[in-house]
């Protein structure tokens, strides 16, 4: 009996190094989705982009923040019903806030799925791509954004330096605290991995959006 030539061995391990990166491929990729599936972000839409305007967004999410909506939800599931049956108090709360400071600006509110670009908040950067977002409109929603992970609830509303890096069309106001035990406790080592390290991530990542788009 012939041995195997060491081309057929080299061709052998090819094959199962390329077999070997597909099924990791495959596998940060669900995760992705998973990751995606587990959040609920909270959009907040400014009226416009004058300095007033923005500061009334801000305003907005410290009495969201501080009202602790979805801290006693337990999954994403339970997270939006809490949403859905809070919207007019949301609602309410919003303009509450507006008309504190002299503006008749109303406020609509709705959970939507929303496509965003990767997003840095604290040391976590969320993948780009659709995710369930609370989206709260002031006004004309015509100006720059704030968001968060609202649940899980990582972000508290203690109030830290503020970060105006603006992204493409929108804004960043990063000046709430980062939630690290509400971090730890709901995402996996994986997770945490790929909101840590987006570099190691990022074009495997668009591959795998790319691909799902061509297949459905």
């Amino acid at each position: 009996m012939k041995k195997p030539s060491w081309k057929l061995m080299s061709a052998g391990l090819i094959l199962t190094i390329l077999i070997s990166n597909v099924s990791i491929f495959i596998s940060d990729g669900l995760r992705l989705e998973k990751l995606r599936g587990s959040v609920l972000r909270l959009h907040i839409l400014a009226n416009s982009d004058s300095e007033k305007d923005q500061q009334l967004k801000l305003m907005v999410r410290d009495e969201l923040l501080v009202s602790g909506i979805f801290n006693a939800a337990s999954d994403i599931g339970e997270a939006e019903r809490i949403a859905e049956g809070k919207m007019p108090e949301i609602v309410r709360t919003a303009e509450s806030v507006l008309r504190r400071y002299g503006c008749t600006d109303r406020v609509s509110a709705e959970l939507e799925n929303v496509d965003f670009d990767e997003r840095v908040y604290g040391d976590i950067t969320m993948p780009a791509g659709r995710y369930r977002a609370l989206r709260i409109k002031i006004g004309e929603a015509c100006g720059h954004n704030w968001w968060c992970v609202m649940y899980p609830p990582l972000c508290l509303p203690a109030a830290c330096e503020k970060n105006d890096e603006k992204e493409k069309s929108e804004s960043e106001d990063n000046s709430v605290a980062e939630d690290k035990d509400a971090e730890q406790e709901s995402f996996d080592e994986k997770e945490l991995d790929i909101l840590k390290k987006p570099k190691k991530y990022r074009v495997k990542f668009a591959v795998w959006d790319k691909i799902k788009s061509i297949f459905g």
